[in-house]
């Protein structure tokens, strides 16, 4: 298990890590998007630190489940974005970014599900 944890953990990073490259850049498919959505520039940027963030914690065992949520959200907003608004595919892209958003949110729900004995601890208070 602890292999297949690692490997969906590996997934979700990868594919968060290498979308950010497009935003950070200022792509013309992710200014497009973003544009579209009325968010240009903050939204991507934005959106891209927050899955940096995400990604970083995915990939620290003892902060994995904060990571997870975290991208769960992300991933939501994404792929209501694409349902709601952009539509399944973006600039002929045949649906490739929906469907990441999608891989991206069930990893990212398997590390949810699999640490959520560890949701009460979130959200003890230790000061």
């Amino acid at each position: 298990m602890k292999t297949l944890t690692w490997i969906v953990r590996i997934v979700a990073s990868v594919i968060l890590l290498q979308t950010l490259f497009f935003k950070f850049t200022g792509a013309d498919e992710s200014v497009y998007i973003f544009t579209t959505l009325g968010m240009e520039p903050y939204g991507r940027i934005g959106s891209g630190i927050a899955e940096l963030i995400a990604v970083i914690l995915i990939l620290i065992p003892r902060t994995t489940l904060l990571g997870a949520l975290m991208s769960c959200g992300v991933m939501i907003g994404a792929i209501f974005s694409h349902l709601f608004v952009l539509g399944i595919e973006v600039q002929n892209d045949g649906g490739t970014l929906f469907i990441l958003a999608i891989i991206t949110f069930l990893c990212c729900a398997f590390l949810v599900f699999q640490n959520k004995n560890k949701i009460s601890d979130l959200l003890k208070f230790k000061l």
